[in-house]
This record gives structure tokens, sequence and C-alpha cells, in this order.
């Protein structure tokens, strides 16, 4: 519905968007972090290994990487608020210059995510850039660096600070992910190849091409297949509507979902349940 931004040179710093839900967006941060705010409704994040709910004003750190972030349709609509800080790495070296720690630089193999419950401090943080978004005439590059160590600051000082050494470090050394952690990291997702593909940095049609030699068996296939020995599972041992099941693991049409369960097992996920 609206974007507002304030940039050093060509990259965005921060950011204040206005969503209507349904909304699905696709984010590439090559060498950048990003602290995100979401305000008004939860959102679903995707990141290479992880599927994490981001609650209404609550946060999240981002390391460098792919993510798919999602909100749903509801009944009483209220525009959403994002706020988004970017973590460049050419904009931290030129505000650090020499002071960055040694062991920012080292190299970790933590998540790429990392859930932030605002306190006081940082929830005075985000309203304190309205003040600067309804006044973007007093913004300058110097306003924008000082923000920028405003919220790292605030942030080392919580017990996120772990959290935002690794981002940090991640710039300078950016972590890889593997196909098949990316493919079993999100099993029961939902989400289609063409977004499985995304998360891993690679086009639908090399992804398949590499699930293939992997996996011996196209991802489609692969995917329903372990999500309906899961579903089977589920079924034999607790007494959940079978259109939770279906849904829980991905499977948007329970009657697809009882189609495939029949065709595979030649029982109906009914008879079981």
């Amino acid at each position: 519905m609206e974007r507002k931004t304030f940039s050093i040179g060509d990259k965005t710093v921060i950011e204040k968007i206005k969503i209507d839900p349904p909304f699905r967006y696709q984010a590439i941060f090559q060498d950048e972090g990003c602290f995100l705010y979401v305000s008004g409704q939860a959102a679903s994040l995707h990141s290479p290994n992880q599927k994490l709910l981001i609650p209404s004003k609550e946060a999240v750190l981002l390391k460098c990487g792919s993510y798919f972030v999602e909100w749903m349709k509801r009944s009483e609509q209220c525009p959403i608020q994002v706020y988004a800080i970017h973590l460049h790495k050419e904009i931290l070296r030129s505000i650090y210059r020499n002071e960055l720690p040694s062991y920012i630089t080292q190299k970790r193999e933590h998540q790429f995510a990392q859930k932030v419950i605002p306190d006081h401090t940082l929830t005075k943080f985000i309203e304190s850039l309205d003040f600067y978004f309804e006044s973007p005439g007093l913004v300058n590059q110097e306003l924008l660096e000082l923000k920028l160590r405003e919220l790292i600051l605030i942030l080392v000082q919580t017990h996120y600070a772990e959290s935002v050494w690794e981002i940090v470090s991640m710039l300078f050394d950016p972590r890889s992910v593997s196909l098949k952690e990316v493919v079993e990291s999100h099993l029961y997702s939902g989400i289609p190849v063409s977004e499985l593909a995304g998360l891993c940095n690679m086009s639908s049609s090399t992804f398949t091409r590499t699930f293939k030699e992997i996996y011996n068996d196209s991802p489609v296939s692969y995917i329903n297949n372990k999500r309906l020995e899961r579903a089977k599972e589920l079924l034999l041992i607790n007494k959940t509507p079978l259109s939770q099941i279906a849904y829980d693991l991905g499977f948007n049409d329970p009657g697809y979902f009882s189609r495939l369960f029949k065709r595979k097992f030649g029982v109906s996920p009914r008879s079981i349940s």
C-alpha cells in the first residue's frame, strides 16, 4: 500500500512498509543482514532452514540469505506495518572502520533467523523512526549511520547479542546452505518447489535436476511421499481432525490429500483415523 525509505547512496538503510494482506514476498539479502519489525498481524517467515511465526510487535534478525515472508488474509482487516533496518556490509565497514571486534569475523553455523521480542528500549527505537518518516527533511547520512549504531548498541546489550554478532560475521564470511538442509527443513511447510529453489539460490530447473541426483526422485513425488508417511503416523497416534493434519503437513486441499493418501496406502485416511 505504501513504502517509505531512507538510503545511503544507492542502498536502502531504513524503510517503513504498509501492507494489505494477503501478501507474499521473496527477500534476497546477498551482502546484508536485516532487522525486521512487524506490527498489525503475525507474519510467517521461511528461511533456508527454518519456518518462523513472527507475532505482531515482535521482530526477527535475518542473516544474509534468501527468505519468503507471508501475511494471510483475515476477517478483520487492518493495515500491517513493517519496519526494516538493513545492515549492509559496506556501510558497516564505513561506520565502524577498524572498530569491529576480531570475533565478529569468526564463522558460525547457527540459524539464519533469530526472533526478537522487543523490550522497552527497542520499542522506543522503533517509535522514534516514525518521527523521521514524518519529517524526512531532517534525515541525512550522518543521522542514518547514528540510527544503525543505536540499533546495534541496543541489541548487543540484550541476550540477542550473539545473534547480532553472527549476522555481522556472516556479512564478512557468508554461510552456504545445502539443498538437503533446505528440503528437510521445509518438508511440511507447504511451500512450492519454486520457492524451495529460491531458498537454495537456484533456478527451478537447476533445483529439480540437483534434487533428482540426490534423492533419485522428483521434488513433488519425494515431498508428497514424506508428508503422507507422516500423516499416517499422526492418524495412528492421535485424534487430530483429518483436515488439520492435512493443513499442518502442507496440504491446503483436504480432498487432494485424501486422494494421494488412498493412492499410496490403498485405504482412505478416514479409515485409519
